[in-house]
């Protein structure tokens, strides 16, 4: 293992400490959820678009070109990256595939199934529920997984490229902290479990963080480097597509969240 200097620590701090800023704001959604009285699916929409700006534009327009910078004039050159970047989505749909169709996070609720436990507070206590809620829970943690390692991964190129990738997780983990609080509210009848539950799936990306640390620290070179920020972009550029456009479309306001597509790589374009 490589010893611990400044150069190498410092990137490993800031993703970590990112990460888990970012899979905390899960528990920003999931305590909204327990005061809510009406889904605002405008706001969700609009958020929900920004975040797969962001997370499509630091992609193409940050760590691609980074990954091609780090491999010019080695054997992996452009063929190594686009296979690591292809990989990388066929890792984030493998995940998706794993999980069964009702329980997984793109299938989302409709708003007037989300507002009948809002307005109502009337909760269903039903084992049915409870079980698929738990399911959605399970398959939503494994989804934010790999999110952690791609903080990491961004803080091994600039402070402001982790940044701007743990800002685009973190705007996308507030709706979903919604979305896993009320079903599991629904199902279970507990407001305060449902938070914890919610925040426990937030939690997976830190946890993937620090598995991306221990795992590819005694490897890291620039071409691992390279291969990560490239597989990395693949599995943003999935999850940018499968789920928080597709998620963002559900509720009927299409331009809003095309509205949050363009401001969320506007934003990206003047700090990054």
């Amino acid at each position: 293992m490589p010893n611990m200097n400044d150069e190498l620590l410092h990137p490993l701090v800031l993703g970590g400490c990112l990460s888990l800023l970012a899979g905390l704001c899960t528990s920003i959604g999931a305590g909204g959820a327990l005061f809510l009285r009406r889904t605002d699916t405008r706001l969700l929409t609009f958020s929900l678009g920004a975040s797969a700006g962001v997370m499509v534009y630091i992609s193409f327009m940050e760590l691609l070109p980074t990954a091609f910078e780090k491999v010019v004039g080695t054997p992996m050159e452009k063929w190594g990256i686009l296979l690591a970047f292809f990989g990388g989505m066929a890792l984030a749909c493998g995940i998706d595939r794993l999980i069964p169709e009702d329980e997984n996070p793109h299938e989302v609720h409709e708003a007037s199934e989300l507002d009948h436990v809002c307005v109502t507070g009337q909760f269903a206590g039903d084992e049915k529920v409870r079980r698929g809620a738990f399911f959605f829970a399970i398959a939503m943690a494994l989804h934010n997984f790999p999110e952690g390692m791609a903080t990491v991964a961004a803080a091994f190129d600039s402070t402001d490229t982790a940044i701007s990738v743990a800002f685009a997780v973190a705007v996308h983990n507030v709706p979903e902290g919604i979305a896993v609080a009320l079903p599991l509210m629904y199902g279970t009848g507990k407001r305060v479990r449902a938070f914890w539950y919610a925040t426990f799936t937030g939690l997976a990306e830190p946890l993937g963080a620090l598995l991306c640390m221990l795992f590819l620290l005694p490897f890291m070179s620039s071409a691992v480097l390279a291969v990560l920020f490239a597989v990395v972009s693949g599995i943003m550029i999935y999850i940018a597509f499968d789920e928080l456009l597709p998620m963002a479309e559900r509720w009927g306001h299409h331009h809003l969240s095309i509205y949050g597509v363009a401001c969320g790589m506007f934003v990206m374009a003047l700090t990054v």
